[in-house]
């Protein structure tokens, strides 16, 4: 029973935290104004892009290339060109499609195998790019909608000390104070984003790496094939 009291205590202390902590939230959102719905909106879509993106590189990146690539090399060199096609076609990781392209298109010149696997490397960039470019420009324009909320809401304190004719410094730093939220916010979204973006943007320079030496390493292996 003492387990059992001291327990709700503690569930009840923690309760109160939480309680005051999203009424102080819900506070300092209805202070920033309408902006504050913009950036929340902006928070909420920047957090399940940076989600989504981060599940998909981490599936995308579970076969490490040299392996792969060895394992590729083995069977060609075996003569079985039909089982590295199928394990290409097995291996869902960007390289795999491309080296798929170049091992589909053997017997064709050099040039049109060389040109379908480049083809492959823009199709599979362009997938590790999708939705990348909006979690940049939240990045760079949360901040600036921050302090357009913030400039509006300057304005509304000085307006509302024009009509009513009163108020003192004590006023102005306090309507300035609220108003500032609304920058505040923008940067508190801004800075993860530009994070994400620059997470985004090394992760696809590596696998557009990864995938232009799958390529190069395909041809080598086809012309010896050939041999």
């Amino acid at each position: 029973m003492f387990f059992l009291g001291s327990f709700w205590q503690l569930f009840r202390i923690a309760g109160g935290k939480i309680m005051f902590f999203l009424g102080s939230f819900w506070q300092l959102f209805r202070m920033g104004g309408v902006t504050m719905y913009l950036l929340f909106g902006y928070s909420v879509l920047s957090l399940a892009i940076i989600i989504e993106r981060c599940f998909y590189y981490r599936k995308k990146s579970r076969v490490k290339r040299q392996d792969f690539m060895l394992r590729i090399n083995k069977e060609i060199k075996q003569g079985s060109l039909v089982r590295a096609l199928e394990l290409c076609k097995t291996t869902d990781v960007p390289f795999a499609k491309v080296v798929a392209a170049g091992l589909d298109l053997y017997g064709h010149s050099e040039s049109v195998i060389s040109n379908a696997m480049e083809r492959q490397i823009t199709v599979e960039t362009l997938k590790l790019e999708r939705f990348t470019s909006i979690v940049g420009t939240i990045a760079s324009t949360s901040v600036y909608i921050g302090l357009f909320g913030t400039v509006l809401g300057i304005l509304r304190v000085f307006h509302d000390i024009s009509k009513t004719g009163s108020g003192g410094v004590s006023v102005v730093i306090a309507g300035i104070s609220e108003a500032l939220i609304t920058t505040a916010a923008g940067l508190f979204i801004a800075v993860p984003a530009v994070i994400a973006y620059n997470y985004f943007i090394r992760k696809i320079d590596a696998f557009v790496t990864e995938m232009e030496l799958s390529a190069s390493e395909t041809m080598d292996l086809l012309s010896v094939f050939e041999r």
